[in-house]
């Protein structure tokens, strides 16, 4: 298949359904749910993604889904502090939507930067490589125990056998609506900032 520079940019948008069976690709939207029907997807959601115990960099235990992903927003990425080719790029991107999301980040939206080596990342490392990107409250950079950490990169597609070989796709996701996209993280800052708006903007 041809690529064109959108089709790069953007991969899918799918409902976050698509993440509990094989139907990932398709996009749908639900219509807003009851509060009764709501409690049950907030229940499905949490069953698919778990609340396995990672820590950020501050040093504190979280829960992957009634913690960081639970009525948020969040935009998705995966590195390692050891990283010298692509992970800067990933990450002044992440830098980029945390300067356009300003009073947005840490109230409705947070960025979420998983390393995929917890053995060498451990918190004070993962958070002196934070200040290196100036990140802010709301832009929580995660690792743990490896097993923990391999479960939620799992459940998001994004498990790899070999650190260099991490995705450079961002997740992005509204947990309100369950709209959920895909991009290209190495695309240039402005046209992964459309994207995330969209899925901010989703009601």
């Amino acid at each position: 298949m041809k690529l064109t520079r959108t089709s790069v940019v953007l991969f899918s948008a799918l409902w976050v359904g698509a993440l509990f069976s094989s139907a990932a690709g398709q996009a749908a939207k639900a219509p807003a749910p009851a509060a009764s029907a709501r409690q049950g997807e907030d229940s499905s959601a949490q069953r698919y993604f778990t609340d396995t115990v990672l820590m950020n960099q501050n040093g504190e235990s979280v829960r992957f889904y009634s913690d960081l992903l639970k009525n948020r927003i969040v935009v998705i990425n995966t590195f390692f502090t050891e990283c010298v080719s692509v992970c800067p790029l990933l990450n002044r991107n992440m830098q980029a939507i945390q300067d356009w999301l300003g009073d947005r980040l840490n109230r409705d939206v947070l960025l979420l930067s998983i390393s995929v080596d917890p053995a060498t990342d451990t918190p004070p490392r993962i958070k002196e490589y934070a200040q290196r990107f100036h990140a802010k409250p709301g832009w929580v950079f995660l690792t743990g125990k490896k097993e923990n950490v391999d479960l939620v990169l799992q459940k998001l597609g994004q498990r790899v056998e070999a650190r260099d070989d991490h995705s450079t796709i961002f997740i992005i996701g509204n947990d309100r609506t369950h709209l959920w996209k895909k991009a290209m993280g190495a695309a240039k800052s402005d046209q992964l900032i459309p994207i995330v708006e969209s899925v901010v903007n989703d009601k």
